[in-house]
């Protein structure tokens, strides 16, 4: 599926050039002869040399993600404990994926889903716009002469190669050669209108500060790319359209129109994550209005660091986030304080009874990494639910206190509330196979794919677990009731510890869920073995106890064995699933 969407694209992009290179050979030669302007040519000239310098950045950040796959997730969730590591984490994935939106779109996603805090957070969203400077510094090398032959380059190793890294690499070079081809068709297409003054006014306009970052920051929240505007920016001064005092305020202003990517991802999320994308739209307008008032200051500083304008644009860019991300660091947590204090959480009233989705955001598919660990999140939450349905098994049939009643809902009776919570996993299990099932439907990396398979593998198994749990749980009960003499104390405190083990490796289960730590999930599989051992030394005790019949009857072993298989059937299932996650874990290793 991958490479049938991917040449549909390239197809479509290799269209645009043979449209834009002719019409740009008639515009020049049009200037050439008639010496007059022909707007109808320039103007889809200019369109077509964006359309091509838009979908080559889109090709490569794509291509990008695919090549890193699920690394960048990792390391957003492991190493961003640290605010000054956040920071060079945010920027790091940044560079990598080439989409400071992307960035901000994955950490919304990850703090929504309780992967990581707000506060770890913006640090990440400070280095995200440092690593979106790198764009712009490869953009102002001058290579576009070399454009044909990374399209060209790009086309045979995305079309010929069976390997799908170097398909993915060759996407990412035919990306750099489109968007460097655009560039030469706009700057090419541009230049006859140098001696238009109706045209260098409304460049000389954007000196103004104030018109020049709100110019920047609405076309960048038009194409949501502050490193397409950024490029754009930087392909008009090659051409000698726009000076460096206007070009810093454009690209001012993109950090400003970026934001709305992050308000968008932000809209249906968690208050933690709104407070993600509030702190973003918080650090970026504070740092251009930092700026904003000594920018001829700051443009004489610039041109002293590179001897041509797109380059000092591009170093005017990359300053100014590196600056911003000095001076707001400090003031992290502070700022942290100021948005949670008038962004403050809401209580929201407990229904077990209603069963709710929280992290299923179907607006993230176009970045599988996120869309997986949502799922991965709801996953974690359903097994909460599995804890607690779990931690209701025994309870009843070894206290001497009346257990009949719900131990969250005092006005149901136990089984009633059971139930509640069994179809609550089936609900949320069958909306997770969806997701799944939609998220498989992109296009995907090897190891994403094999990683949605062991997720299916994951919520399958839970069924079971949930299907033995509604199949003997009421029919224990019942027994109960019928039964008048009570299990003996050592039988009842072995299902007290077998139980309590149970629960421990749910735990366990969950918590890898929070972190995706491979000794959490080595740890289950171990304790798994010891306590299949102990199952088996508590049914060799309860047969021994069999000698007294007058105080351990048929009916009481019958009973004791019920609830041990139920145990002892969950344990396997969440044997299994951790099994399945180690496995898939050796495979990425493998292929990293």
């Amino acid at each position: 599926m991958l490479l049938k969407i991917k040449n549909i694209n390239y197809s479509v992009a290799i269209v645009s050039v043979m449209f834009a290179v002719p019409t740009l050979v008639l515009a020049a030669s049009s200037g050439s002869s008639d010496k007059e302007i022909s707007w109808f040519l320039m103007v889809t000239s200019l369109f077509g040399g964006l359309g091509m310098f838009l979908y080559g950045m889109e090709m490569m950040s794509d291509g990008m993600k695919m090549t890193a796959g699920n690394k960048m997730r990792s390391i957003l969730e492991k190493l961003t404990s640290n605010r000054f590591l956040a920071v060079g984490v945010g920027a790091f994935v940044t560079m990598v994926i080439q989409s400071s939106s992307a960035t901000t779109v994955m950490l919304v996603s990850f703090v929504n889903s309780g992967l990581l805090s707000f506060v770890q957070g913006l640090g990440v969203i400070l280095g995200s716009n440092i690593g979106s400077t790198v764009t712009a510094q490869i953009v102002a090398f001058k290579v576009t002469d070399y454009a044909l032959a990374l399209i060209a380059i790009g086309a045979l190793m995305s079309l010929f190669s069976k390997k799908e890294s170097t398909k993915n690499i060759g996407f990412v070079i035919l990306g750099f050669g489109l968007l460097f081809y655009g560039m030469k068709v706009m700057s090419d297409t541009m230049k006859p209108l140098r001696s238009n003054p109706t045209f260098n006014s409304i460049l000389t306009s954007f000196e103004n500060p104030f018109m020049g970052i709100l110019a920047g920051a609405v076309f960048t929240a038009l194409i949501q790319s502050s490193s397409a505007t950024t490029g754009i920016v930087i392909t008009l001064a090659s051409g000698g359209s726009i000076t460096l005092e206007a070009g810093i305020p454009l690209i001012f202003g993109a950090n400003v129109g970026t934001c709305v990517t992050a308000i968008l991802a932000g809209l249906n999320a968690s208050r933690e994550a709104k407070r993600v994308a509030i702190a973003h739209v918080t650090f970026n307008i504070l740092g251009v209005a930092l700026f904003c008032f000594w920018i001829p200051t700051y443009a004489e500083w610039m041109a002293q660091t590179a001897d041509n304008i797109p380059r000092q644009i591009a170093n005017a860019h990359t300053f100014f986030n590196i600056i911003a991300t000095v001076v707001f660091i400090p003031f992290t947590p502070l700022v942290a304080k100021l948005i949670i204090r008038y962004f403050p959480d809401q209580e929201i009233s407990r229904n077990i009874e209603k069963p709710a989705v929280l992290n299923l955001d179907e607006n993230v598919f176009d970045t599988p990494a996120v869309a997986i660990s949502n799922a991965q999140a709801e996953i974690k939450g359903v097994l909460g639910l599995v804890e607690r349905v779990v931690g209701s098994l025994v309870l009843p049939f070894v206290s001497t206190e009346p257990g009949d009643r719900d131990v969250e809902n005092p006005e149901q009776d136990l089984d009633e509330g059971m139930q509640i919570r069994l179809d609550k996993i089936t609900f949320l299990n069958n909306a997770i196979s969806s997701y799944l099932v939609k998220i498989n439907n992109q296009d995907l990396a090897e190891g994403q794919s094999r990683e949605i398979f062991t997720l299916v593998s994951v919520i399958n198994y839970i069924n079971l677990i949930k299907n033995g749990i509604n199949l003997r749980f009421s029919g224990l009960l019942e027994n109960k009731e019928k039964n008048v003499q009570d299990l003996s104390d050592q039988a009842k405190d072995e299902l007290v510890k077998y139980h309590r083990k149970m629960l421990k490796q749910i735990r366990r289960l969950a918590r890898f869920f929070e972190k995706y730590d491979r000794n959490k999930i080595e740890k289950i599989i171990t304790k798994g073995k010891k306590y299949k051992a102990l199952e088996e030394k508590y049914r060799i005790e309860n047969i021994k106890r069999k000698g007294d019949v007058s105080d351990n009857p048929v009916e009481n072993n019958q009973f004791y064995s019920d609830l041990m298989d139920m145990l002892k059937e969950i344990s396997i299932f969440i044997e299994l699933i951790a099994s399945s996650l180690l496995d898939l874990e050796s495979i990425e290793e493998n292929s990293s």
